[in-house]
């Protein structure tokens, strides 16, 4: 989760949870080539695991089912909203 503060006119800062928004392709594919990663002909699942390990964590997107403890992942709304 993302702390976000409110500023609201009138009113001291109110401090919400925000949750993190799903990447857009153009997003993907930008991350993708920072990491020296061509996404030209992959599949979103597919390009989202490769990066997941070139970033050195688990290709784990999309087996979630509805819990993931990666409260930081960028991909994590997108993950757990998939659906088989």
């Amino acid at each position: 989760m993302v702390l976000k503060v409110a500023k609201v006119k009138g009113e001291k800062n109110k401090v919400s949870k925000v949750a993190p928004k799903k990447m857009t392709i153009r997003q993907l594919h930008d991350k993708a080539r920072y990491l020296d990663i061509d996404p030209a002909k992959m599949q979103k699942t597919e390009l989202i695991h490769t990066i997941q390990r070139r970033e050195g964590y688990s290709p784990c997107f999309g087996t979630a089912n509805g819990f993931c403890p990666y409260e930081t992942c960028c991909f994590r709304p997108d993950c757990l909203t998939l659906k088989k």
